[in-house]
């Protein structure tokens, strides 16, 4: 991996073959979801596991899938909270 490289991986990659590239998360700092995308990437001595950032290819085809009078009464009224000053 070079620096500043960012692989993406789901949870069922397997990579337990090469002992260099294998590591156990404790359970207690793992994700929920076992099928979750993560990125992995190598900042200096550290390395960053996050999920993966999703596209938003195609999003303004799912928007214009809506029809007409979605959400043409708007939205519930709701109270908002009353704020600090500062």
């Amino acid at each position: 991996m070079k620096r500043g490289e960012v692989w993406t991986v789901t949870g069922g990659d397997d990579y337990a073959g090469n002992p260099l590239r294998s590591s156990c998360i404790p359970a207690g700092l793992a994700y929920k979801r076992s099928d979750l995308e993560v990125e992995i990437e190598r900042v200096g001595d550290e390395i960053r596991i996050r999920p993966a950032r999703r596209s938003l290819a195609g999003v303004l085809e799912k928007f214009e899938k809506f029809s007409p009078d979605f959400m043409a009464e708007g939205r519930d009224a709701y109270e908002q909270a009353e704020r600090d000053e500062r």
